[in-house]
């Protein structure tokens, strides 16, 4: 395992009586691709103003390659911040806009002009070299913004909401565009979003944080698949909920029936708690004997291309369950609204929460 590269220690940041950022602990390695991810106003963005230097936290350290930089100010830190807006300057080319951070440290001009001209290669800007922010896409734009961040070779990258600007389809492929840079470069990244699939798709790790607390911090995968309370379990993906009380191997719940799932160390019998599965776990019409099972009506049907997500009523709780289907199973069996259907999934794929 590398080596960290940043390690966030006890860190706290308060605003008066508000506290944004409540004894966050993390430690980064080194070339990894880091996410802090949480919904708005969960303390991420104060944690990476922390790191950049721009705040300066109210207790902990901040320890940059073993070097406490918790007071250090952010021109004197081999960090750099990428800015949602990119800040761009609109007067000048892409190749001086690259170029400027260099000539503020007093580069001799054939080093600039090497490194910017492998920084153009790098981010395959070379044909737009000379072109003005103006005449440049929302993707060629970040690639501009992150090509300058990236040529003064800071130990650390850190992003802000980088893709927040794009559409859809240029974020999918600003995502898969991201991870490869970093991965040539050789540099941490830090990106702050709340998008999950964002985050799901260029972490190698993520920390989900929620009112300025650390829930959890592990690899995409693990996050997803065991997450460690209801409301990561809610964040990340999507996940149907039926609330009861533990009793026996599971949870009652409000039909009385019991969704069999593994338990929780130290959660007593009759304590509330909440049933989870996810949509795509759960099983149209299974033909094998499975642990939970129960029947319902389809209220909705909604279209994603590759496949079909069915809203069912069912008896185990308030909302509709979610079901993610393949568009093949959908053409095979066709459904409709109103259409009676029955459910079924695993014990295994059910996880258990404190409610």
């Amino acid at each position: 395992m590398s080596r960290p590269v940043l390690e966030i220690d006890q860190v706290s940041k308060r605003f008066g009586t508000l506290t944004a950022v409540d004894g966050v602990s993390l430690s980064i390695r080194e070339n990894e691709f880091f996410a802090l991810l949480g919904p708005s106003g969960c303390g991420k963005t104060t944690l990476l103003r922390m790191l950049a230097g721009f705040e300066t936290p109210t207790g902990g350290r901040i320890l940059l390659d073993g070097a406490d930089v918790s007071r250090v100010p952010p021109n004197r830190r081999p960090v750099n911040l990428m800015f949602q807006s990119y800040a761009l300057f609109p007067h000048m080319s892409v190749r001086a806009n690259i170029a400027y951070g260099l000539e503020m440290e007093g580069r001799p001009s054939a080093e600039i002009r090497k490194r910017v001209d492998d920084m153009l290669a790098t981010t395959q800007l070379g044909g737009l070299a000379e072109r003005k922010p103006d005449q440049l896409s929302g993707g060629q734009k970040q690639r501009v913004a992150l090509a300058r961040a990236l040529i003064k070779r800071p130990r650390v990258l850190l992003l802000d909401e980088p893709l927040g600007a794009l559409d859809k389809k240029l974020r999918g492929d600003m995502q898969i565009e991201l991870k490869r840079l970093q991965h040539e470069v050789g540099i941490t990244f830090i990106v702050v979003t709340h998008d999950q699939e964002e985050a799901l798709v260029m972490a190698d790790r993520m920390a989900v944080l929620r009112d300025g607390r650390l829930l959890q911090c592990d690899t995409p995968h693990a996050v997803y698949e065991h997450p460690a309370d209801a409301f990561v379990a809610g964040f990340i993906g999507v996940m149907n909920f039926a609330a009861g009380m533990i009793a026996g191997q599971g949870v009652a719940v409000r039909d009385g029936s019991i969704i069999a799932g593994a338990l929780p160390e130290g959660m007593e019998q009759g304590a509330a708690a909440l049933a989870a599965i996810r949509p795509e776990r759960i099983v149209l019409f299974p033909d094998e004997e499975t642990a939970n099972r129960t029947t319902g009506r389809i209220e909705a049907l909604a279209y994603h291309g590759l496949d079909l997500q069915l809203h069912v009523r069912t008896p185990l709780a308030d909302k509709p369950f979610l079901v993610r289907i393949t568009a093949d199973t959908a053409d095979r069996r066709p459904l409709a609204v109103g259409d009676p259907v029955e459910l079924g999934w695993s014990a295994t794929d059910t996880r258990i929460f404190r409610n």
